[in-house]
């Protein structure tokens, strides 16, 4: 389980989020969808360990980021690859297990390689792969390293609109078998509601938790779900919810700058 409690992210004179409390049970499938400087990133690094609290606490089964992350209980997919250029697929998929201190299991980074759509390629070198291959194969690598918990930081956003589609399956069919925690950040409203068993929408500067829902499509999710009516409205539903909360900030600003244009005014 995931637990934040009143955690506020500070870097200077900006706060980047402020009083999140969420929860988020073992096995879920959550996205984070938001607005460009809405503290999307920043709430994932921090529940990864990457970034320090300000006030507030996370924890990761009851232990600190810290404590998930020596123990290869946390897996992590960026949305550059990281992949070593001199090191075959298969032996960066196998490389954080080794890091870890784990014997890799060779038998099952080849079927995680198959699985994410690779079979025929566990020997080539990134240069020979496209971007949406290799970042198959950093996502093979998350799930070979075992850990419960993946923390995806727009893994797609470099890729076409087909391939992000593909792989948005691939990773559902993924899930389903392995049942891992998975906390995955997006722009892509469609990708979110595709992706979620619950879809949190961030919005504001600082940046706060707008919505929780609860995302409910037929499994298991292919092609067809896009066009289903129930996906639709999920999407448009979760659309409205942050252009509200866009016109509501906005305009929250406005009457901020406005007062401050008055004082101004008197203090002349």
């Amino acid at each position: 389980m995931i637990d934040l409690a009143d955690v506020t992210v500070r870097f200077d004179d900006v706060t980047a989020i402020e009083d999140v409390d969420l929860r988020i049970d073992d096995g879920e499938f959550v996205t984070v969808v938001g607005p460009s400087g809405c503290g999307k990133t920043t709430l994932l690094r921090t529940i990864g360990g990457l970034q320090t609290p300000t006030t507030g606490r996370v924890r990761i089964d009851g232990k600190p980021p810290a404590a998930a992350q020596a123990g290869a209980d946390l897996g992590f997919v960026f949305q550059r690859h990281t992949l070593f250029q001199w090191k075959t697929a298969l032996e960066n998929v196998t490389f954080l297990r080794r890091l870890a201190g784990e014997e890799p299991d060779e038998t099952d980074a080849r079927a995680l390689l198959e699985t994410m759509g690779l079979e025929g390629f566990a020997d080539a070198r990134p240069a020979r792969l496209s971007g949406g291959m290799r970042q198959r194969v950093a996502i093979a690598r998350a799930l070979h390293l075992g850990a419960d918990v993946l923390l995806m930081d727009e893994p797609f956003g470099e890729l076409d609109e087909i391939t992000r589609d593909e792989l948005g399956v691939e990773i559902r069919d993924v899930w389903r078998r392995e049942r891992k925690t998975v906390v995955f950040v997006t722009h892509s409203v469609p990708e979110a509601v595709f992706l979620a068993d619950r879809c949190l929408v961030v919005c504001g500067q600082p940046g706060r938790i707008e919505a929780d829902y609860e995302i409910d499509l037929p499994e298991p999710r292919d092609a067809n779900v896009f066009g289903s009516r129930a996906f639709q409205e999920q999407v448009a539903t979760v659309r409205r919810t942050l252009h509200e909360a866009h016109d509501r900030d906005r305009e929250r600003d406005l009457g901020r700058d406005q007062r401050r244009e008055r004082d101004r005014g008197r203090d002349r």
